[in-house]
């Protein structure tokens, strides 16, 4: 027995906007989340993808190695005072030590113990483009987007550092996120090969499992890594402008001080 086809009434134009509006939830959910699978940008594509490297946790305030010049996070390689412009311990402290915590989704991975005044998720990569004298001559040939308005006449300024609070994705999995470089490392400082290179070269440092970045407990915990404070692989990350960052958590507090001699 056939059935006849009756076709559906349209919907109204409030009912639309309703399932429009409620479309537009559902992925700033899942942007927020770092769970998205949804393609970032095309205009973003122009810095090539790095992929399965390793990285470490960092975090302000951490003190890894007191005998070490580079032991201590309570500086960057662009900022002196980095743990008072971030608002002190990224984490708990215990017996005067700055510990790491356990990030989760329930409040967009941010601490909670203390409240951040810049952007907890950061990062850092091996290139120096201020303190290393070799980095800071050539970065304007260098670092890709030297050339870019905004940075073209601050070039051969040495008070000014091309790379602090750029934008970074990184991906994990179908984990998707984003943060800004806000120190160098780990164990290099002119690794241009790997952090700029177009053909996927593996860092330099042999240390800390060959990890090729520090990444902070906000990105860990956005990636879902496995360890909270160790060696996780399988990371794939790459550049990316500031207008091609997706809303999310990353977004909520965002870092614009330039660092110890000018913000």
């Amino acid at each position: 027995m056939t059935r006849s086809f009756r076709p559906r009434a349209p919907r109204s134009r409030r009912a639309r906007r309703a399932l429009a509006a409620a479309a537009v939830l559902v992925t700033s959910l899942a942007v927020a989340l770092g769970t998205t699978t949804t393609p970032s940008s095309a205009k973003s594509t122009k810095y090539p993808w790095h992929t399965n490297i390793t990285a470490t946790t960092f975090w302000v305030g951490e003190i890894f190695d007191p005998n070490a010049s580079d032991g201590s996070q309570r500086i960057s390689a662009y900022d002196d005072r980095w743990y008072k412009r971030f608002g002190g311990c990224d984490g708990v402290r215990r017996n005067g030590d700055c510990r790491t915590e356990r990030r989760t989704r329930s409040n967009g991975y941010f601490p909670r113990h203390m409240k951040p005044r810049e952007n907890p998720f950061y990062l850092d990569l091996p290139y120096d483009d201020v303190n290393v004298t070799k980095n800071f001559r050539s970065r304007g040939k260098v670092v890709p987007w030297a050339g870019q308005a905004a940075y073209r006449g601050k070039v051969k300024n040495r008070a000014y550092s091309l790379m602090k609070n750029r934008w970074v994705e990184l991906r994990k999995g179908k984990r998707r996120c984003y943060g800004q470089i806000q120190d160098a490392g780990p164990g290099q400082y002119s690794d241009t090969r790997y952090v700029f290179g177009t053909k996927n070269q593996r860092p330099k440092n042999k240390r800390y499992g060959g990890a090729g970045m520090d990444v902070s407990p906000a990105l860990t915990g956005c990636l879902d890594f496995k360890s909270l404070n160790g060696i996780n692989r399988g990371v794939r990350w790459r550049f990316v402008d500031s207008r091609d960052v997706p809303r999310g958590p990353w977004t909520r507090v965002v870092t614009r001080s330039r660092g110890t001699n000018w913000g």
